[in-house]
């Protein structure tokens, strides 16, 4: 095969043992890779009814058939597993390096299953795998870890190697653990490291110097030049991601009403500039870094501090009334450290300030920040999210979060394809299933009223199925503002020598798509998770932000499960699991 290697590797954790297992082609060209192929693997191998941190839960990482090629912004990976935030089914993606170092190791996936008796990491070197004794690692936070590992293993002529680990917070089993690689990137939200720690897996340490097989390597150039053509002449992409990174959102969002200010309760924030990318820009020395294969480089660092995202600098900035830049980078590079996601841990703590009735202060933030990576103190309380906060403390009204997942940086009120974007996610309260910001605030591929359910129900399963599609290639969603299916299409082919039309990819991610759904369904979610928090239904209390319209939204709704070839009660039918291949 070009593309893919067809084969994985099989990790035992408990017996030690390691296969390399071969899958048919007809999987690869069904669900392609990365989300799709560990959406696949997970059914397959997983029972319902499975605790999310026991070891019969199952953990694939995984890369695309574009990973380990020249093609732009495609050195990326993804991990999926059953989620201990959610109880849904859950993938995350990181760029970096490490998808690229498995795909020249040889390898399209990595599924573990079963608990190591005692700490361990995987060590792949080429075709030599092995299961090495973490006890040196064990206890200590990820830039220590990662430092100690690339000591242990420097680049070996071509071979270079990826390493993804976790922290204290996946060790101690917070809910929202993340994934570190030493590149700075993050598999951040659902609790994935917290599975790692569950596995007494401390890290996957990858390195390899096979070249990746082209079909076509002219016709590849050709398509791969288009797409940096492309990139380039998108204003999005060339000037506002790539001189500031996702930190130039935080005055547009603001401006357009959508900025998550004091626990979603407003959403204009006043001192926005404080927070913003203009003000990094005005006040530091920065350093760009890109991704392996990204003409972008949207990320930044300043000294030995990693420059924010967007989301970070909203849920640990204006969500909790806080406009100290300096507090936000500084609780950014702890959470970076401990392995937690940002998202979940800003809101979470804003969540708190709103229960207890007062704003927390900045020392007291990095305090909750630290005791939750150590599960101790109040931080105990806290890092099992803000839905069971909420829930425990007796205001379950404060957790702004859909499925368990709280909510990212942009207001639904104000962009209504986002917020029946965030009521049907798969995973959660997630702005990544499908971006509709892009055509609701930037004109991304065409400007629609963002103040209206009209037509959103037809067109959210269409972005859906694409960003589907994109996570299983898989490649940076930052691509979507410059091309689309029908280059992604086009390279794909010239990769693996299997034609595939835009309509084809389009097809591969509503079946994976459908497969999430089967999944959450098996696990008990219903038509009534499909919701978002009751604040939404009401105007904000700054009086910028009408409610949500809640027949309306019901209808949008249904609409959407009509458009998806679902029941009233949102299960895929018989007929549409047969059109799209799934027994």
């Amino acid at each position: 095969m070009f593309g893919w290697w067809g084969k994985g590797l099989e990790v035992d954790l408990g017996s030690g043992e390691i296969v390399v297992k071969r899958l048919p082609r007809e999987i690869y060209e069904m669900y392609l890779g990365g989300r799709g192929l560990g959406v696949k693997l997970l059914w397959d191998h997983l029972q319902a009814g499975i605790d999310p941190l026991s070891p019969q839960n199952v953990m694939i990482f995984a890369a695309g058939p574009l990973t380990g090629t020249r093609a732009p912004a495609a050195g990326r990976h993804a991990v999926v597993t059953k989620s201990p935030l959610t109880g849904t089914i859950f993938d995350g993606n990181a760029g970096g390096y490490w998808g690229t170092a498995l795909k020249k190791a040889g390898y399209d996936y990595i599924l573990f299953k079963g608990r190591a008796p005692s700490p361990v990491f995987l060590l792949i070197r080429g075709d030599r795998v092995s299961l090495e004794s973490a006890a040196f690692l064990w206890g200590k936070n990820t830039d220590q870890t990662i430092r100690l590992l690339k000591d242990k293993f420097p680049a070996e002529g071509k071979r270079r190697y990826g390493i993804a680990c976790i922290g204290r917070a996946g060790e101690n089993g917070v809910a929202f653990a993340c994934i570190m690689n030493d590149r700075g990137n993050t598999c951040g939200r659902g609790g994935l490291g917290a599975v790692m720690g569950s596995k007494n897996l401390k890290a996957v340490v990858v390195g390899g110097e096979e070249t990746v097989p082209l079909a076509d390597d002219e016709a590849f150039e050709e398509y791969r030049r288009d797409i940096l053509r492309l990139l380039v002449a998108s204003p999005v992409s060339s000037k506002g991601l790539s001189s500031f990174g996702t930190s130039v959102l935080v005055n547009l969002i603001n401006y357009m009403k959508l900025l998550p200010t004091d626990n979603f309760r407003r959403v204009y924030f006043e001192e926005a500039y404080e927070v913003s990318g203009e003000k990094i820009r005005d006040n530091y020395e920065r350093k760009k870094r890109a991704c392996f294969g990204c003409p972008i480089a949207c990320k930044s660092r300043a000294g030995e501090m990693e420059i924010p995202e967007y989301e970070t600098l909203a849920l640990l900035g204006p969500a909790c009334n806080n406009s100290s830049l300096e507090s936000i980078m500084e609780m950014n590079h702890l959470c970076n450290d401990y392995g937690l996601d940002t998202i979940t841990t800003g809101a979470t703590l804003s969540c708190y300030a709103e229960i207890l009735g007062r704003d927390l202060l900045q020392e007291e933030m990095l305090e909750l920040i630290r005791e939750v990576g150590e599960h101790e103190g109040a931080g105990a309380q806290l890092s099992r999210g803000s839905a069971l906060l909420a829930a425990k403390m007796g205001q379950p009204g404060a957790a702004m979060q859909v499925k368990k997942l709280e909510l990212p940086g942009y207001d639904p009120r104000g962009a209504l394809g986002m917020a029946l974007g965030y009521a049907t996610s798969n995973r959660g309260g997630c702005h990544l299933r499908a971006y509709m910001i892009g055509p609701e605030i930037f004109g991304k591929p065409k400007l629609l009223n963002r103040l209206t359910f009209v037509g959103k129900s037809g067109l959210l399963p269409v972005f859906q199925n694409f960003f589907t599609t994109m996570d299983s290639l898989v490649v940076c969603k930052f691509v979507s503002f410059s091309a689309g299916e029908e280059e992604l299409a086009a390279i794909l082919s010239s990769v693996t020598g299997v034609h595939f039309s835009a309509q084809d990819l389009l097809r591969i991610g509503e079946r994976i798509w459908n497969l999430e759904r089967l999944f959450n369904l098996r696990e008990g979610f219903s038509v009534s998770d499909d919701t978002l928090p009751e604040r939404f239904f009401h105007n904000s209390d700054d009086g910028y932000a009408k409610g949500l319209n809640r027949d309306e939204f019901m209808r949008a709704l249904r609409e959407y499960y009509f458009y998806r070839g679902w029941t009233e009660e949102g299960v895929p039918t018989g007929e549409k699991l047969t059109q799209l291949g799934i027994n």
